[in-house]
């Protein structure tokens, strides 16, 4: 077998390396970095405890890669096997605006838009929704992202069919660079 071929550009999470950080993505790099932390999703059973780690990177264009792993965390707080993962792009739009496409393996796409409301703090609703025949029936959801105090938190706000929104998932992420 081959060794793996090195890209010739690569994505980073760091400023003070790679290229230059596309102008219009000031509105966005408080994101930039790699996260860790934890979090609690709802569901039919309850509440689950998660630990996540979530990646925003950029190469230099307009746009930041993302990235999200999570895994369930045990009763005895121990890592208990993968949950969710997604992956996507956050695109500046305007002056305060950005979009955020996301995709994940359950089948489920999202197309969320919205706005800074600050420099630090970014509230996102789904423009459109689409899933797979077998993949989740969401036909509303919000995303809420801030960077408070050092820390990454986000909520995630989904409905089905008629139903409001309910909370589905939130975290706190501390940089790990």
């Amino acid at each position: 077998m081959s060794e793996p071929t090195q890209l010739p550009v690569e994505d980073t999470v760091d400023v003070r390396s790679g290229p230059e950080v596309a102008h219009e993505l000031l509105a966005l790099l408080p994101l930039l970095g790699e996260w860790h932390g934890e979090g609690v999703s709802a569901g039919g059973g309850g509440d689950q405890r998660f630990g996540q780690w979530v990646r925003f990177a950029h190469d230099g264009r307009g746009f930041l890669a993302y990235e999200s792993r999570t895994w369930l965390i045990g009763d005895d707080g121990r890592p208990a096997g993968p949950d969710a993962r997604e992956a996507g792009f956050w695109r500046p739009r305007g002056e305060d605006g950005v979009e955020l496409l996301v995709v994940d393996p359950a089948g489920l796409v999202e197309l969320y838009v919205g706005t800074a409301r600050t420099t630090t703090s970014w509230e996102l609703t789904s423009d459109v929704l689409a899933h797979t025949p077998d993949g989740p029936d969401v036909t509303r959801a919000v995303r809420l992202y801030g960077v408070v105090e050092g820390a990454l938190m986000y909520a995630i706000d989904r409905a089905s069919g008629d139903a409001p929104l309910r909370p589905t998932m939130s975290a706190r992420l501390e940089r790990l660079r």
